[in-house]
């Protein structure tokens, strides 16, 4: 239920799940229907998922073709055990927290990262195929790629730079709250080069040719988390690596919701299995005014005062 939310936000499993996975066993496709309230206005929202197609979306009866228009439609901030990634995983998990982040508060971005990546897959191609090898027809044509490369690129490190700004000092304070221990958080990005991007990829050119994908840019750049300037990945309890994931989802919510005017519907998909009493206590504490669904395996938490409860059992409502 979950994942069918979150896809009408982002049109995609925020498990990372393929589209196979989407559709039920034996059936062609799968259909999302929903009615969204905001602000006493009503929009219905359908979505068919051909794993063979392109999706076919419709936000009242008109098909749309943009993702952005569904971003602007429903906003969601999403809790999950995985989340420990965001500072266990590698430098990749915290560029797409932040690139999803950006995307949410600010729609109009997906086109801008979508945009560099494909330069990005287009650039790797183009390296492959030189075998080593920088002929005239290779320079130009990196060039090009270079050169546009630059405008997008150099736009989102100022826009995720920009959002660290936003989010630090917002995930500092839930993170003292959650813990309830006077410790400082830091979150610091990390360039994946000096200087400027232009400069970057011209001195990385031959090693680029070398060894056929762009090895500066963008695309490897990472953010530091720390904790009284303790390096969070290999210096802190698992417990206290999952209270840092818990204050970035938190603050990343307080940063969208300021964006639009609007508190995004909260999903937290079997997040207290991970967490002992105390930290569920205190992230309910934390949890902003609006919509929360909630998911568990196990017994609701006793914190939790639900306004409506869903029983399944083998797939199937009780």
């Amino acid at each position: 239920m979950l994942e069918a939310i979150a896809y009408i936000a982002i049109q995609q499993s925020f498990r990372q799940s393929p589209r196979e996975s989407l559709v039920r066993n034996g059936a062609e496709r799968a259909f999302i229907r929903s009615t969204i309230i905001d602000d006493q206005r009503e929009t219905l929202v359908e979505i068919e998922i051909d794993p063979t197609k392109r999706d076919v979306v419709q936000r009242n009866r008109q098909r749309i073709s943009r993702s952005q228009q569904l971003a602007e439609t429903l906003r969601i901030t999403v809790f999950t055990p995985d989340d420990l990634v965001l500072v266990k995983g590698g430098p990749a998990e915290r560029r797409q927290y932040l690139d999803d982040l950006l995307i949410a508060s600010s729609p109009k971005l997906r086109t801008v990262i979508q945009k560099m990546e494909k330069i990005f897959r287009q650039r790797n191609v183009l390296l492959r195929q030189s075998n080593g090898r920088l002929s005239l027809d290779i320079a130009n044509t990196l060039d090009v790629w270079d050169a546009q490369l630059c405008d997008v690129g150099e736009r989102i490190v100022l826009a995720r730079k920009d959002l660290l700004e936003d989010l630090r000092p917002r995930a500092a304070e839930a993170f003292r709250n959650l813990t309830r221990l006077p410790m400082s958080l830091s979150l610091e990005y990390q360039h994946s080069y000096q200087g400027s991007l232009r400069e970057a990829l011209e001195q990385a050119r031959e090693i680029d040719l070398r060894r056929g994908l762009s090895t500066v840019g963008p695309q490897r750049d990472d953010f530091f988390i720390r904790a009284d300037s303790l390096d969070s990945r290999t210096r802190l309890s698992q417990g206290r690596q999952r209270a840092i994931t818990l204050a970035l989802r938190l603050a990343a919510h307080d940063v969208v919701a300021r964006a639009s005017g609007t508190s995004p519907v909260l999903l937290l998909d079997d997040v207290f299995s991970e967490l002992d009493e105390p930290t569920a206590e205190a992230l309910f504490a934390e949890l902003p005014v609006g919509q929360t669904l909630l998911t568990t395996a196990g017994a609701i938490p006793k914190i939790a005062t639900a306004h409506c409860t869903v029983l399944l059992e083998q797939g199937a409502r009780r």
